[in-house]
């Protein structure tokens, strides 16, 4: 049934809790005829209140009726916000803690994926659906959608159920649910315009073009049709081209972030002299002398991409059918997301490069200069070839759905249900700067190569004839579904009718993992070297049901419950227990009590475990205790450098079991004035990840038996950082919400929105039965949880014009602190960037739209972070483009 008018201002003020769900929104509140209220206004005769299917809930009904805090956000408004992406979209809501963003594709082996992360238990425990279901999870984590692949051109509004939800939508609703609603129909055709330019110079620059059409009013003409194409791009920025991020050296922050592999070569010797020809001149920027040690090291930091080179491009298409008093619907969506990524050149070290004393680049040969010490005895060379070029890694992912589906009423029952199957691809290739390791290895030992200082015409074509091209790993997962789900009232009672009801799921997940050994296993520097096929597959089936008891006038209780049983890590039964009760017409309480559980992905449980360098550098806690190098010990690689971690999937992993409650109150003191305040409370038990790198390398005694040494002990091959159930995770705090809308004035109409989250606890363990960390308001272990984030939103309407001033803030923090001296300890200063808009509507044929983001051109925090590849500031949570100018132009057709 479509949604009128009245029916969704009221699901916006009463499922949301609040007019403040819409802090998002330029005219969150002008469009209604009537104040806003918690009491709903009388429904007009001419347009009859359309009983509607609200997020969180399986019964349709009345939208003033649930009593789940959802927010939400008009798809129209997203342009006046400067917000370009779905991501964006997300990142500026206040409960969305972190999450993955395009900079963490660079030299991370994302796959160029964007995702969401309510409550910061992460991506995987926060649902993302499109029109009420799911679209295929991107293929190398399996747990959760890509948000670059969402048709934003297509989108009516997002609804964000800012609570658990595992009884309604299956075992991974723990966090929360974030659901696309797209268009029911359009009528005509439209093409708009879209461009952003950072202020400052460098790259960073967004363009975007969607084109959409349509025909046919479903209620006038029982039949529509629809589609949409939207193309976005984003060309790449630098570390360099900011001031900010252009260095891992920052002595007055006591910050010294480089590598030991570098350009000229450090090397070691048999007979234990360890040094550099170049020292201490080096080459600088890129190469600097140690201290206390005849060593170069490289500031890798500086080939880092900030913002990599992004396009999306996505479609959708959808056909509506009324037959009588049902509707049938055929809807496809396609959605493709390429990332091109680039990080320093390859680092050769430790993987067996040896200049014996007859290579003419021998120090002291003649070509490069004697060192104090060589008496001609072979070296283990630690070398970057800076002229292979910075690694250059190609990401593509691609989601492809067709649904089938047909809803109306059937001997009272309304009912909806679907048939679908969706496809997920992605792809990695070598684009560039990846070196056969082989090939190295033997020309430094042939005499061709000089890992010393520039090459000859025949070094520079040997190094030419050694880089790797191709694509080295590809996954696929496919999901095939059916659900039906019906409900209706069974009776009334004296509080008013007794809604029900039922409904049943099946699905059929597979993933596929290929790696491409011959190529991955030439370059060690890929991290997939000894990576291996893998692919897994399950079914799930699950039956759900809902009754929503009016107990006695303005109190209601919702009961919920779902089982889900999955073919390989068997079921669970997770009840769902919510009130809404309103005594005055000016106030309005709930609650709601939850259990949860999350079975591993496939990814989880079969995703290739791959060897790659840490994020950060660490002493070899064997061979270079407290920095100092055991006996024949090489310090090019057991002493301050990045180690090899091993991660991946393990079958052994067990499901993740949670406990959520909340309780709220909307309160409307004054008439134009909405006031909400919902405490929540979630607890995770055997929470699936990884250890984070510091962890383990920050207790070398506890973690011992993860340190994997070759058998005589003077090498570290890796340290096992693979998928496994941790302890548990507690977190707690409170979400605020505020709307005013002054009453009437000679300048225009004005509002005030604000929504806000306060963390109050959020404590984790590494391990079951282990000691908690404290992770609100410091940086633990991988990530910060921000005690506060706020997005507050002052709109101004006058006639054709419309203004918005926009503030998102978030809260300062201890920072992680692994790898400075005491008298460095850094606390993050808060975060505070403010935008500004303007849309003109005056013209029938077309509406302009202009802007500044970041107006004051504010800067990233400094964080003296090491988890991203990125320094000196933290990609997931700031903007370093600084001041941005956009515009967008829509013109109607019709």
């Amino acid at each position: 049934m479509t949604e009128t008018t009245l029916s969704r201002t009221l699901r916006r003020l009463f499922a949301g809790g609040s007019a403040a769900g819409l802090v998002l929104c330029a005219q969150p509140l002008l469009a209604q005829t009537s104040p806003p209220g918690l009491q709903p206004p009388p429904t007009p005769s001419t347009a009859p209140m359309q009983r509607v299917e609200i997020t969180g809930s399986s019964i349709r009904r009345l939208a003033a009726e649930t009593s789940l805090p959802i927010t939400t956000i008009r798809a129209a408004d997203f342009a006046k916000q400067g917000l370009a992406t779905a991501q964006e979209v997300l990142n500026a809501i206040p409960m969305n803690q972190t999450s993955t963003v395009s900079s963490s594709a660079v030299g991370a082996g994302t796959g160029g994926r964007a995702t969401a992360d309510l409550r910061g238990l992460g991506g995987d425990k926060t649902l993302v659906l499109l029109n009420g279901r799911r679209l295929a999870n991107h293929p190398y984590f399996a747990d959760t959608v890509d948000l670059n692949i969402i048709p934003v051109a297509a989108l009516e509004r997002v609804e964000v159920l800012r609570d658990g939800a595992s009884a309604i939508y299956g075992t991974d609703a723990i966090g929360g649910v974030i659901n696309f609603i797209t268009k029911r129909s359009v009528e005509g055709a439209a093409i708009a315009f879209e461009g952003y330019e950072p202020w400052r110079q460098g790259g960073g620059s967004e363009q975007r073009v969607n084109l959409s059409g349509g025909w046919g009013d479903l209620e006038r003409d029982g039949l529509s049709m629809w589609g949409v194409i939207d193309w976005h791009q984003q060309s790449a920025l630098r570390s360099t081209e900011r001031s900010f991020s252009n260095s891992g050296i920052r002595p007055e922050h006591g910050m010294f972030e480089v590598s030991g592999t570098t350009f000229p070569a450090n090397f070691f010797s048999d007979l234990g002299v360890s040094g550099n020809p170049a020292y201490p001149a080096c080459q600088p920027p890129e190469s600097v002398p140690l201290e206390g040690a005849p060593l170069c090291a490289f500031d890798y930091t500086r080939y880092v991409d900030n913002i990599p080179k992004t396009r999306q491009f996505s479609a959708m298409a959808r056909l509506n059918r009324k037959f009588g008093e049902h509707t049938g619907s055929l809807e496809f969506v396609h959605g493709r997301s390429t990332t091109v990524s680039q990080v320093a050149p390859p680092p050769l070290s430790n993987i067996g490069v040896i200049m014996t004393g007859a290579s003419p680049y021998y120090p002291g040969n003649g070509i490069v200069p004697a060192f104090p010490g060589l008496t001609g005895e072979p070296l283990d060379i630690s070398w970057r070839p800076l002229e292979t070029g910075r690694r250059n890694t190609f990401d593509a992912s691609i989601t492809d759905r067709l649904l089938a589906g047909l809803e109306g009423t059937l001997a009272g029952w309304d009912y909806n249900t679907s048939v679908s199957y969706s496809l997920g691809k992605a792809r990695s290739v070598f684009n560039g700067g990846y070196v056969v390791d082989q090939r190295i290895i033997d020309g430094v030992g042939a005499g061709i190569l000089n890992p010393f200082g520039p090459q000859n015409p025949e070094g520079t074509a040997y190094l030419n004839n050694s880089i790797l091209s191709g694509e080295y790993l590809h996954a696929r997962i496919h999901s095939a579904a059916v659900d039906a789900r019906a409900s209706r009232e069974l009776m009334t009672l004296p509080g008013g009718p007794l809604g029900f009801a039922i409904g049943a799921e099946f699905r059929r997940d597979r993933a596929k993992y290929f790696v491409n050994r011959e190529l991955a296993s030439q370059a060690s520097s890929s991290g997939y070297a000894d990576a291996q096929d893998q692919s897994g597959a399950r079914s799930i089936w699950a039956v759900f049901s809902e009754v929503n008891v009016p107990v006695i006038k303005n109190l209601e209780l919702n009961f919920a419950a779902r089982y889900d049983h999955y073919s390989d890590v068997g079921g669970s039964f997770n009840p769902k227990v919510a009130l809404r009760w309103q005594p005055t017409r000016q106030l309005l309480v709930r609650g709601s009590f939850n259990r949860g559980f999350r079975a591993p992905t496939l990814f989880d449980l079969y995703g290739p475990q791959s060897t790659t360098n840490s994020s950060d550098t660490y002493d070899d806690p064997l061979l270079c205790p407290n920095g100092v190098p055991a006996p024949g010990a090489n310090p090019n690689v057991a002493c301050g450098q990045q180690q090899l971690v091993r991660q991946g999937g393990n079958p052994d992993l067990s499901p993740e079991r949670s406990r959520t409650y909340s309780a709220g109150v909307v309160f409307e003191p004054l008439q134009n004035l909405t006031l909400s305040l919902d405490y929540w409370d979630i607890r995770l038990k055997d929470q699936i990840n990884a250890l984070a790198e510091q962890t383990l390398f920050g207790n070398f005694a506890k973690y011992r038996d993860l340190f994997v040494y070759d058998p005589a002990g003077t090498n570290l091959l890796y340290v096992l950082a693979i998928t496994d159930n941790l302890g548990e995770v507690k977190t707690r705090g409170l979400d605020l919400s505020l709307a005013y809308r002054m009453p009437r004035t000679r300048f225009g109409n004005f509002s005030v929105n604000l929504d806000g989250t306060y963390v109050n606890k959020y404590d984790y363990q590494n391990e079951p039965g282990g000691p908690f960390t404290q992770n609100a308001g410091r940086y633990a272990d991988a990530t910060p949880v921000f005690r506060w984030r706020h997005n507050l939103l002052f709109s101004l309407t006058r006639g054709d014009w419309s203004f918005n001033l926009a503030n998102r803030y978030m809260s300062h923090y201890t920072d992680q602190n692994t790898a400075v001296a005491p008298e460095f300890f850094n606390k993050v200063k808060h975060y505070s960037t403010w935008s500004l808009s303007t849309t003109y509507t005056g013209n029938k044929k077309a509406e302009f739209t202009a802007g500044v983001k970041n107006l004051f051109d504010e800067e990233p925090p400094f964080t003296n972070q090491v988890t991203n590849f990125q320094l000196g500031y933290d990609p997931r949570y700031t903007d370093p483009l600084g001041l941005t100018v956009y515009m967008r132009v829509n013109y109607r057709f019709n």
